[in-house]
């Protein structure tokens, strides 16, 4: 009876799968039913049940399975030949358990509508739209800039200590959700990792644990980064799954903030990843464009960019290119190239809702 159970277990990760692709033919239904639905009471009755805790149960439970696994394999490493087939089972319905787990209480938000359908905005743009953005967001970025350094060519130091930025990042989400209810953050679930430097390795910033709903965050990263990263991360946490939204959200959730470094990461995150963009469209533009921004601003940039070459590796495509086939798997088509679906969001939201010069 407990084989037939297992194998039953185990098989059933194929109707799971069948019945992914149906419902990725159906967003406004788990949009409806389970992103702004069932979801909601799974994510905050996590967070209620994990926030709390200065350490990350989700990082401890990852390390307590690590060695239950490696401890299994190595118990049973003589069933690979005598008893093949069984042992196909057990790791099969491992497997199958887990695989429903992570879908029903966080991925299914992978399937939800576009979040460019339900801001009403659309998703492609003109080269001289985001350019024009481009240039509203280098003037607010040099004047934040400036009003917090008087000096063009000095970068922004963050006068917070770690801990104290995840403290102070659900306060954007208090002012972003004033205009959408939806995006309201409470309870808080943000910890710094624990795993922190294989994190930087494998070129990860944070990451969000389906199964604690805990916000995670590299410890190492400049503080200049530790806004977007955590408000990023919370925006998983709200149910928004695609990297590109998350990152949209992230950003604004950053810009809307009472705190003036916070605004800074914020919009010189938006201008980055517009930047980009220009770059790939017309890099003649890009240099004009780039000879407009504050020095301390590209000096911030750098600060980054350095950060990340100090870990570069040779594992590190090897954990991209792994992602990317992941991200793929999960309804996002483009893999890590749908991250440069954030500037659409910001190009088609920015010309309805135009940047203040203050």
């Amino acid at each position: 009876m407990l084989k037939y159970k297992k194998s039953l277990i185990a098989f059933s990760i194929l109707p799971q799968i069948v019945a992914l692709k149906i419902i990725s033919n159906f967003p406004d239904v788990v949009e409806n039913l389970y992103s702004n639905g069932l979801y909601i009471y799974i994510s905050k009755g996590m967070r209620y049940a994990f926030g709390w805790l200065p350490i990350s149960v989700g990082d401890i439970m990852y390390t307590l399975l690590s060695v239950y696994v490696l401890r299994w394999l190595i118990r049973n490493r003589s069933r690979i030949i005598k008893d093949t087939k069984q042992w196909i089972i057990d790791v099969l319905a491992a497997v199958s358990v887990g695989y429903f787990a992570f879908h029903i209480l966080w991925a299914l938000n992978y399937y939800r509508l576009p979040l460019h359908q339900s801001l009403n905005i659309e998703n492609n743009y003109t080269t001289e739209a985001l350019i024009s953005l481009t240039e509203s967001l280098t003037k607010k970025v040099n004047t934040i800039h400036l009003d917090i350094t008087k000096n063009d060519s000095v970068k922004v130091h963050m006068p917070y200590s770690k801990t104290k930025l995840l403290a102070m990042i659900p306060e954007g989400y208090k002012s972003l959700s004033e205009k959408f209810p939806h995006l309201a953050y409470e309870p808080k679930s943000i910890k710094t990792s624990i795993y922190s430097t294989p994190l930087t390795y494998m070129g990860f910033s944070g990451y969000l644990n389906p199964f604690t709903n805990e916000a995670q965050i590299d410890g190492l990263i400049p503080s200049f980064k530790f806004p977007t990263t955590g408000s990023h991360e919370v925006a998983h946490q709200l149910g928004y799954a695609a990297e590109n939204e998350a990152n949209f959200i992230g950003s604004m959730a950053a810009m809307q903030h009472r705190d003036i470094y916070f605004q800074y990461s914020g919009y010189a995150f938006a201008l980055r990843h517009c930047l980009n963009e220009v770059y790939r469209r017309d890099p003649n533009q890009y240099k004009t464009l780039l000879e407009q921004i504050n020095k301390g601003v590209t000096e911030n940039y750098k600060e980054v960019q350095d950060f990340w070459n100090g870990y570069e590796n040779p594992l590190e495509p090897l954990f991209k290119s792994s992602y990317n086939n992941f991200l793929k798997a999960n309804n996002q088509s483009k893999g890590m190239d749908s991250y440069s679906y954030v500037v659409a969001l910001l190009v088609n939201y920015y010309q309805k809702n135009p940047i203040s010069e203050r």
